[in-house]
């Protein structure tokens, strides 16, 4: 079976609550992606003569043997780590994770066991990455994202900054034309490097990959990233150790700082202590001369001014900061005025508040092109700290925000409350300030009551003519809802109740469905062979960004419907469910396997809880091909409800204290035959005439009693025969589908993954965003209708004849007012 990365993302997280007990997640995590990381490269280089060497009795199989010894740590790091490191050339370069540490892991048996059980996560089927076909196989890197965000939330915000959201790793990579890149020998370097991700995403846009270079102070972060470079194919990648800016180690034969064709870096926010080591003013790499100190208690533009330094003339960067530096005064005003009249600046991108793991204030992106400087003649500055959705306590920029953020980046858009080219003559005015909301206003217009309306009824023609947006494309939706009373105002023709019906019903809102209808239509004939051509030789993540692409092209400049809220549609499944169907389609072909399910009980137990596809849906296959025994199941269902809504109305209705229930604590079956037999024996007299006419209607209360007692128990029988019957027939259901699986052919497992299941959920979330644009309207126009439906007059007459009829009431109460 394929990877999927649910199950890969659980096996890893059970890994961690294995060691969670002993330390905290800043420490745990090392012990994981070590492990994660041992595992991969066994897999994937042991016996091979490849990049990555792998010793003979240092891989994981090798670990696994380790299990239950009393020297599983101590061989763990002698017999397994240092000879992976050193046979690829690593020993020395990062400090390995101690395997044998009993403060953190605990000792003797307490040690073996814990080891021994994390060894064991790591054998789970799911994580066998042997097999994998998909070149550009991200599974792994997922994982390893998903882990360190997860290690990042739990580390807190002082451990958290060696992780940088992937979603703003890629808006960095992708602002830098990285693409033009186009022989690995341009290179890329990251002066706070973390973890590598940074890095890893800048090098992901590269056609043919990069020179990786980077820099991290922490040796156990160092680590990771060395690990994070092999694990995604750059083993040949350079990561330094110590203080970037005291002990920067990126220099040139001749001890000046190299300089690179793209530098992008996610430094500490606001470094307290950053000149540490350093002498500003006789810095031996010159990196203040000319632009002034920063702070001594705040070392952003230490970082910003090393990455200048270390860009080449034609280089181009992208720095996350936070938004202080663009306007924070006294020495800092210096530095930035100094930069911006050097016109390096080609764009600012305003990010949202709490993205970041080490800090919930807002960060931005400054973007640096040092070759087009000469004919820049301003700033493209960017708010986009309006689109993000909330993720736990966090908040997290989705797929459409980080597509839009990109394009209006690199195509330059000015959009109106979002972004626009600002000249430096205008921000010479603002004395050097770069402050967004000096530049952008994304303020929303205020909904300013009409006193003339209030006055004197009607709906505003301004705010009717604030909807133009939809009146351009329902031209005759507009004259059947309104009608001018007056000068400037206008009455609503149809009641408040029946505005959704009238819009829905409308024929200029049926021919736009139509037309939309007839763009998915279009993009699902475009696409249809390209999904259907599924095999081993596809790459996944070039699959979803062509289709996903399409769509985008073909919703763009369509009225009323955002492409980018379409977009995210699409990209919503990707992640959801068609991801993990693409691979299974690459690593399987077009078969739709099923597979038992196996649960353990409370008592550790493995227990058969039936059988499922992970492909195609067993719903799928019953409303296709045993609609019929469906449909009857239903009827059983829907019968089986109707009875039991009859017993429990009967039992409501005769639960009182003079009901045939009244003296019953439980209505059982067996309380009930009790009671019948009773009434009975006591109704004996009344039995020869409820034979001869069992529907007549008797006043006695014991023979009524008695009649609703075997009422109840008719309806428990049939209740009861009815679940059996339900039961067989889900038997047979269940039966015939499992052997309808057998049967299906290539060609039928294509239409119901790719049209009856894909495709269907997909056109059924653009039905829910063309909806919306109906609803947005409706309630608007309900909104404005309840606004102004009384005028003040009416109010007043209103509140006079209530006060009346009080006044009035009271005094009948002998209560009058002086």
């Amino acid at each position: 079976m394929a990877i999927k990365k649910s199950d890969l993302y659980s096996s890893l997280w059970a890994s961690c609550d294995e060691l969670r007990g002993g330390m905290d997640a800043s420490q745990y995590k090392d012990y994981v992606l070590t492990m994660l990381f041992v595992k991969y490269v066994s897999d994937k280089y042991a016996g091979k003569n490849d990049l990555i060497v792998v010793p003979e009795g240092a891989s994981f199989e090798d670990m696994i043997a380790l299990k239950g010894k009393d020297s599983i740590g101590d061989d763990i790091n002698k017999k397994i780590l240092r000879p992976l490191f050193a046979a690829n050339g690593l020993e020395g370069s990062m400090e390995l994770v101690d395997f044998n540490d009993d403060d953190k892991l605990g000792s003797g048996q307490e040690k073996i066991d814990r080891l021994s059980k994390l060894i064991a996560i790591f054998e789970n089927p799911a994580l066998n990455f042997k097999n994998n076909r998909a070149e550009d196989d991200d599974i792994l890197g997922d994982a390893y994202e998903y882990l360190m965000r997860h290690f990042a939330t739990e580390s807190g915000k002082s451990k958290g900054q060696f992780y940088t959201p992937a979603e703003v790793s890629r808006i960095l990579a992708k602002v830098l034309d990285v693409d033009k890149a186009d022989v690995p020998s341009y290179t890329a370097y990251d002066p706070t490097c973390g973890s590598g991700s940074l890095l890893l995403k800048v090098a992901e846009e590269a056609p043919n990959g990069l020179t990786i270079y980077g820099q991290e102070k922490d040796i156990a972060t160092k680590g990771l990233a060395i690990m994070n470079m092999w694990l995604h194919g750059y083993p040949e990648a350079t990561i330094y150790g110590k203080n970037t800016l005291a002990n920067p180690q990126t220099t040139d034969e001749d001890g000046n700082l190299k300089r690179f064709d793209f530098v992008v870096a996610n430094p500490p926010f606001s470094l307290k202590n950053w000149s540490n080591g350093i002498a500003p003013l006789q810095d031996e790499y010159k990196r203040f001369q000319g632009y002034g100190v920063p702070p001594e208690k705040n070392g952003d533009y230490a970082f910003l001014l090393h990455i200048l330094a270390s860009l080449k003339s034609t280089g181009k960067g992208a720095v996350i900061l936070p938004h202080g530096v663009l306007f924070r005064g006294n020495a800092e005003a210096g530095i930035r005025q100094n930069i911006i009249e050097r016109k390096w600046i080609k764009g600012i991108i305003g990010l949202p508040a709490n993205l970041f793991y080490g800090t919930g204030i807002p960060a931005c992106i400054l973007v640096i092109d040092k070759e087009h400087s000469e004919s820049r003649t301003g700033i493209f500055m960017i708010d986009a700290s309006k689109g993000f959705i909330k993720d736990g306590n966090k908040n997290r920029l989705r797929e459409q925000d980080l597509h839009k953020i990109v394009d209006v980046f690199n195509n330059q858009w000015e959009l109106a409350k979002y972004s626009r080219l600002v000249p430096f003559e205008e921000i010479e005015k603002n004395e050097y300030n770069l402050n967004i909301p000096r530049y952008i206003d994304t303020q929303e217009d205020e909904d300013i009551q009409d006193l003339n309306a209030h006055l004197n009824g009607g709906i505003p023609q301004k705010d009717i003519d604030d909807l133009q947006a939809y009146w351009e494309v329902y031209p005759n939706l507009r004259k059947e809802l309104f009608t001018p009373i007056r000068e400037g105002y206008s009455k609503l023709n149809v009641a408040k109740g029946d505005i959704k019906e009238t819009i829905f019903n409308h024929p200029d809102f049926l021919s736009y469905n139509t037309q939309l209808d007839t763009l998915f239509a279009e993009f699902k004939e475009a696409n249809l062979p390209e999904m259907n051509a599924i095999d081993e030789d596809t790459k996944p993540k070039a699959f979803i960004k062509q289709i996903a692409e399409d769509l985008l092209q073909r919703y763009a400049n369509k009225p009323l419907i955002g492409r980018y809220e379409v977009y995210q549609h699409l990209m919503n499944y990707w992640g959801a469910t068609l991801k993990d169907d693409v691979y299974m389609l690459v690593e399987e072909g077009w078969v739709a396997k099923v597979q038992r399910i196996i649960e353990k009980n409370n008592r550790g137990k493995e227990v058969d809880k039936g059988w499922t596809c992970e492909l195609i849906p067993k719903a799928l296959v019953i409303n296709t091909y045993l609609a019929e025994e469906q449909q009857a199941l239903e009827a059983l269902q829907g019968e089986l409800e109707t009875t039991q809504a009859e017993r429990s109305s009967l039992e409501e209705e005769h639960s009182g204290d003079d009901g045939a229930f009244g003296s019953l604590d439980k209505i059982n079956k067996a309380e009930v035959t009790r009671v019948s037999k009773e009434l009975k024996a006591e109704a004996q007299p009344q039995q020869t005439a409820m034979a001869a006419e069992p529907d007549a209607a008797y006043g006695d209360k014991l023979v009524t009693d008695l009649q609703v007692a075997k009422k109840w128990l008719k309806l428990y029988t049939k209740e009861a025969n009815l679940k059996k019957d339900i039961k067989a027939a889900e038997a047979e259901l269940d039966k015939n589908t499992l052997a309808q699986y057998g049967k299906l052919t290539e060609a039928e497992v294509r239409k119901l993954v790719v049209e009856d299941k894909w495709l269907a959920s997909l056109y059924a979330d653009m039905q829910t965003e063309i909806d919306g644009i109906s609803q947005r309207l409706a309630n608007r126009i309900k909104e404005l209708a309840a606004r102004y439906e009384h005028t003040l007059n009416e109010l007043d007459t209103e509140t006079l004849d209530l006060e009346n009829k009080v006044t009035a009431h009271l005094e009948k109460m002998g209560l009058v007012w002086n």
